[in-house]
C-alpha cells in the first residue's frame, strides 16, 4: 500500500515520510506537498528507495534471459 505520512512536530517542524513506493516515485508522489510546504532542510532516502531500483534491475535481466 502506497502511502504519504505528514508529521506535524510541536515546534511547527514538518516530516514527510512515503512508503510503499518504488524509487523515485516517492519524490514524485510527495514533491507537490514539499511545495506547499516550503522550503526543503533535508532530505533522506531510506533502504526501500535502493532495493527497489535493485530489484528492477533484477527483474528486467531475468526477462531478457528468458526468465
Amino acid at each position: 500500500m502506497k502511502t504519504i505520512e505528514i508529521l506535524v512536530r510541536p515546534n511547527g517542524e514538518t516530516i514527510l515520510e512515503t512508503r510503499g513506493f518504488s524509487g523515485e516515485q516517492c519524490q514524485q508522489a510527495s514533491r507537490f506537498l514539499e511545495q506547499a510546504l516550503g522550503r526543503i532542510v533535508q532530505d533522506q532516502r531510506t533502504s526501500e528507495f535502493y532495493e527497489s531500483a535493485v530489484e528492477r534491475v533484477s527483474e528486467h535481466a531475468t526477462q531478457q534471459a528468458g526468465g
